[in-house]
This record gives C-alpha cells, structure tokens and sequence, in this order.
C-alpha cells in the first residue's frame, strides 16, 4: 500500500472515531487472522498519555498499525530502530508522530518554578530536557518573568512544534528512513489529538 493510500485510511479512522461510527470488530476473530502474520500500513508515535491511543484514535484493527508510545511523543534510538524494522523490513509505508492537548510531559518540560529535587526522577528530567528544544523555538509570552504552563495557547504552540522537531529528528538521525522518504516511499507527516473532541490537526501533510 502507498503511503498516501495509509495517510487516507487513517484519516477515515480518525472520522469514524469523531463520529462515533468506529467498526464493530471481532477482537479474538482479528487476533487469530493476524496469529502468523502481520502488515501494518503505518507506524505511529504517540504519547504515553492513556487518553491518546493510536489504534482507537484511528480505529485501527489489530495487525493494522505499529503503535510506538512514549512521554511527550519523543524520538530516541529504539524507536527510530522500531520505525526502520516498521518500513524497511515490514510494510508500513507512513510514519505519523502524533502529540495531544493537554500534554502532561509538555507542561512538565516547561515546569512551573519548582526544580526536582538531584537524583529524583532523573529518568523523567532527562526525558524531559529533549522537549527543552520545542520550548526554545516558541515565543514566550510577553511576562516572561511568569511561568507559562498554565498558558494554554502557548502549550499548545509548543505540542505542535515538539511534533514538527520530532519529525526533523527522525529524517536527521534515520538515513534509511529520509532515503525512502525522499525516493518516495514512505511519508512521514504529523498531527495533534485534541482530547475534547478526538480530531486531529494534521501536520506535514502532503
């Protein structure tokens, strides 16, 4: 399947999904079909927020998507390991890095005052600091001297642009996936989940 053939299928999901209209699937019944193999049609990165699934968002059957997950919908290198095995050794011709309102790992990466304590979380501060270069790229409100996590026009400005600097990150670090994008065989696009009513603001999209 050719990736703007994937990017449509997705799009379709993610109306029926909007629309409360998501297929009625056999669960066990899909499991079996794809018990001995399996071809996704995309990959997609999202936050680990529990809200903001993938395979829900658009209503995705089992086998239908490779679903890769983790805070803040960063790049790292197993993902970018995952996302090579996804289209260079299986089928998946899209790559879709998908942010959401409301993101607790943004909010948390821009803070609110109040430092971690050395040694404390310092798995989460280090995830944290790779959102820093979305910050930066965002103008601040003109009190900068005030904290802005409780702004919620600039969160929101800085979830969409952590999205665009994860997919310059994914064509800056993976040769194998900026070749096959620009030979055309795979798209790498983006998008924002609003939580309130499920759509999704594409990004990158061709």
């Amino acid at each position: 399947m050719g990736p703007k053939k994937a990017l449509k299928l997705l799009k379709e999901g993610n109306e029926r999904f909007v629309n409360n209209l998501s297929v009625n699937r056999n669960l066990m019944e899909e499991a079996l079909q794809t018990s001995e193999g399996q071809s996704p049609i995309a990959v997609v990165l999202t936050c680990l927020d529990s809200r903001s699934s993938a395979d829900i968002i658009f209503d995705q059957p089992i086998g239908g998507i490779f679903s890769a997950r983790v805070a803040g919908n960063i790049v790292n290198s197993d993902i970018l390991g995952s996302m090579e095995f996804a289209c260079e050794v299986s089928t998946a011709t899209l790559i879709m890095v998908v942010g959401h309102t409301s993101c607790g790992a943004i909010e948390g990466a821009i803070g609110d005052g109040k430092e971690i304590e050395e040694g404390e979380l310092n798995h989460l501060v280090k995830l944290l600091k790779k959102i820093e270069p979305a910050i930066d790229a965002v103008d601040k409100p003109e009190n900068k001297d005030k904290r802005v996590r409780t702004n919620k026009k600039f969160v929101n400005r800085v979830i969409k642009e952590n999205v665009i600097l994860t997919i310059e990150n994914i064509k800056k670090r993976s040769e194998t996936l900026r070749r096959k994008e620009e030979n055309g065989e795979i798209m790498i696009v983006g998008g924002v989940h609003n939580l309130s009513d499920g759509t999704i603001e594409y990004i990158n999209n061709k």
